[in-house]
């Protein structure tokens, strides 16, 4: 399963067409703010009650995020035992070198830009199926006590 954290309604639709166009069929659970993402990770809010044994193979996030932006989102992934180690990209369109040093040193796996133009937007979203849900081993699911 893939988690889309996405607020823009174009850039959400661009991604699941990617995903579809390059025959990567896993679920997407899309999230449109941050907080909505966290709720999903740890089983609050409008998700509470969810199985949390079920968890993203990955985690696509866009930085600029209502409610809770795409860096507080991911620090909490990473403070948390039961979420630190799923896989994050960080997908934006932010250009800056603050951003990739902020993201990065927050742990995020990956900065990828997202292209402007959709051929290349879907080579790129090719590209990560094929590392994050393919090739990529992921650490083992922690177990809860």
């Amino acid at each position: 399963m893939i988690l889309l954290v996405e607020d823009n309604a174009d850039d959400e639709l661009l991604t699941l067409r990617a995903l579809k166009k390059n025959n990567i069929r896993n679920e997407v659970v899309v999230a449109r703010d941050g907080n909505e993402a966290l709720d999903y990770l740890f089983g609050t809010g409008v998700h509470s009650g969810r199985d949390l044994s079920v968890m993203p193979q990955i985690i696509l996030l866009d930085l600029k995020l209502p409610k809770v932006d795409g860096f507080e989102v991911l620090n909490r992934v990473r403070a948390s035992e039961i979420t630190k180690f799923l896989p994050v990209v960080i997908l934006t369109t932010s250009n800056e070198d603050q951003d990739r040093i902020r993201g990065y040193d927050l742990g995020a796996n990956s900065f990828v830009r997202k292209p402007v133009e959709f051929e290349k937007f879907i080579e790129a979203v090719r590209q990560l199926g094929l590392y994050w849900l393919i090739l990529n081993e992921p650490a083992p699911v922690p177990r809860r006590s």
